[in-house]
């Protein structure tokens, strides 16, 4: 199994490009997934630096509908003509808001995607021998506080507190692609019935939200409860948070930046 980072908000490489946005190249024996496409088309221009060929993606995975994860699936579409799309239909019929610094829209614009290509995910399922989805995660631990700026439109046009119905996590061959992990860490695991050899995405574990106390509470419980486990986060984990969460966890915990490449 091979995975390359496309798109990040951070990057140790000056010739890739950067953006507020996640996406990442997988690949193992069977398939070539893109797991989640960014805000935009960074994650396009940064393949043509990797040597990554888009035309081999036979499964494009959304974790959730906020545009910084499914902003650049319009432009996949555009270059690939038969990669399969897994989404949640909440995601895609949602409208979504943040209020973190001002109120600002968050929703994805959705290309038209041919009903063969669609794959509509509404509950836990494997999609294709070896290729897991998780739906509907239960809330049975605390959710990331910074969720609390995150809102969603009802039946009645009001904006309420986002429930996150509309996440997915993706399992293929012992990795759970977390996306932004905006049920929460804990709740993604217990969720998982199947081995996590590693975790790969945001843990929305925003610098200032969480106390330190929780912070390294969190991660004292991911490495007694997972200790054969690896994490891999960036994106929507905040880099005093990484530092408090490494030391706990120490090189169970890595980070990942715009052309990191991980061989397992």
């Amino acid at each position: 199994m091979r995975w390359t980072v496309l798109s990040d908000n951070r990057s140790n490489d000056n010739s890739l490009f950067t953006e507020h946005g996640l996406s990442i190249f997988l690949q193992t024996e069977q398939h070539n997934i893109l797991l989640d496409t960014g805000a935009s088309n960074v994650f396009i221009r940064n393949t043509e630096l990797l040597g990554v060929d888009l035309n081999d993606v036979d499964y494009v995975s959304i974790s959730h509908g906020h545009c910084d994860h499914a902003g650049g699936l319009r432009y996949l579409l555009e270059c690939n003509r038969q990669a399969k799309v897994i989404v949640s239909p909440d995601a895609m019929n949602g409208k979504f808001l943040s209020k973190r610094g001002n109120f600002h829209n968050i929703t994805t614009e959705w290309p038209e995607i041919d009903d063969k290509r669609l794959i509509s995910i509404e509950h836990t399922c494997e999609v294709e021998a070896g290729i897991c989805v998780i739906a509907h995660i239960p809330q049975i631990h605390p959710m990331p506080k910074g969720n609390q700026n995150l809102y969603v439109q009802d039946t009645d046009g009001n904006y309420i507190h986002d429930d996150f119905r509309h996440e997915l996590v993706l399992y293929i061959d012992g990795l759970l692609f977390t996306g932004c992990a905006h049920s929460g860490l804990e709740n993604i695991l217990a969720a998982c019935p199947w081995p996590v050899s590693t975790v790969v995405g945001g843990f929305h574990l925003l610098d200032g939200q969480e106390t330190e106390e929780e912070i390294k509470a969190l991660g004292q419980k991911l490495k007694v409860n997972y200790p054969n486990t690896l994490f891999y986060t960036s994106h929507c984990t905040g880099d005093i948070v990484f530092e408090m969460m490494k030391n706990v966890m120490n090189e169970q915990l890595q980070s990942f930046r715009c052309g990191t490449t991980i061989i397992s």
